[in-house]
């Protein structure tokens, strides 16, 4: 089934079993990825764009939990906490730590990187490797800890 096709049941469920939360996090979504399909007009948006996205709408939220912690509204941290768990269900599983340590340290030797100035060419090459799968801020420190030693 089809990510948007997914959502579109999802909210239906939603509305059935009258879950506020989820019904409000999934047309927010919803309307995030017309957004976008809008602004890539004329061409239409691929299953690659809806997946950017929903992880666009995960990393607003882990700011925004760590912004209301340090303010200490714990209500708005609940808040985004339960729209983040939503977000996360519709994304494709995501890779381990130690699988991304595995990637880096292939990639590492691949291109015979020794310095913290080879980092931004590490990264890229693991983000491409892992196709979108990992945590991009995991594979920044995981590829910083590897190439200061």
């Amino acid at each position: 089934m089809e990510i948007r096709e997914r959502i579109m049941n999802d909210i239906k469920v939603a509305m059935k079993e009258k879950n506020s939360i989820r019904l409000s996090t999934l047309r927010f979504l919803q309307s995030a990825i017309k957004n976008r399909e809008i602004e890539m007009r004329p061409n239409s948006i691929t299953h690659e764009e809806v997946i950017g996205v929903i992880k666009k709408l995960v990393k607003q939220r882990k700011e925004s939990i760590e912004q209301y912690k340090a303010g200490g509204r714990q209500d708005l941290v609940d808040q985004e906490m339960a729209e983040l768990s939503i977000l996360e269900e519709l994304l494709p599983a995501q890779l381990s730590q130690d699988q991304v340590e595995a990637v880096v340290k292939d990639v590492v030797a691949a291109l015979n990187a020794k310095s913290p100035k080879d980092m931004g060419a590490v990264i890229k090459e693991v983000i491409q490797r892992t196709q979108g799968n990992a945590d991009n801020k995991m594979v920044s420190e995981l590829v910083k800890k590897s190439l200061s030693l």
